[in-house]
């Protein structure tokens, strides 16, 4: 997996491309936590997401616990096979998707 991020002032969009499972999810964890201080608008575009296993809904989850505290937090370009894992978990109706 390969993350690219894009800061503008108080707004971060975080690209993962690839598998976000048990092996990248520390990874991307690790970069959220240098990355959100400061940020008000987090914006995930997962248009580059090939699959998301239960280790990077947890940390799609604690990413919107964080930003619940602090400004709002969109998840964007989700492709088909996400999306249904999104909806079967419940995923769907925590996430603000666009």
């Amino acid at each position: 997996m390969t993350i690219n991020k894009t800061k503008n002032g108080g707004a971060l969009t975080i690209a993962p491309a690839g598998r976000l499972d048990t092996l990248t999810a520390p990874e991307l964890e690790k970069e959220l936590q240098t990355s959100l201080p400061g940020v008000t608008e987090l914006t995930f575009d997962l248009s580059a997401l090939e699959y998301i296993s239960s280790a990077g809904l947890r940390v799609l989850l604690s990413a919107q616990k964080a930003m619940n505290a602090r400004g709002k937090m969109i998840v964007r370009g989700v492709n088909e096979t996400v999306m249904e894992i999104f909806e079967v978990t419940g995923f769907a109706d925590i996430l603000t998707i666009e």
